[in-house]
């Protein structure tokens, strides 16, 4: 079994956390811009009429 090195933090976090520290406004942009995007409104889920055939086939039903 290898050992891993879990206090490992790679350049990019060490980088990311030194930002988010600088630019605390960062915090609630992400919030805006997360609810502008993703959370939404569960859509109405009821049940919508049967969807038709396609309106230009003009044999569709027809009995030969």
């Amino acid at each position: 079994m290898s050992f891993v090195n879990r206090r490992y933090v790679s350049e990019y976090t060490l980088w990311m956390r030194e930002q988010q520290t600088a630019h605390p406004e960062w915090d609630a942009e992400q919030t805006y811009g997360r609810a502008l995007w993703w959370d939404k409104l569960p859509q109405d889920t009821e049940p919508q009429e049967a969807a038709k055939a396609y309106p230009y086939d003009v044999n569709f039903g027809a009995t030969v």
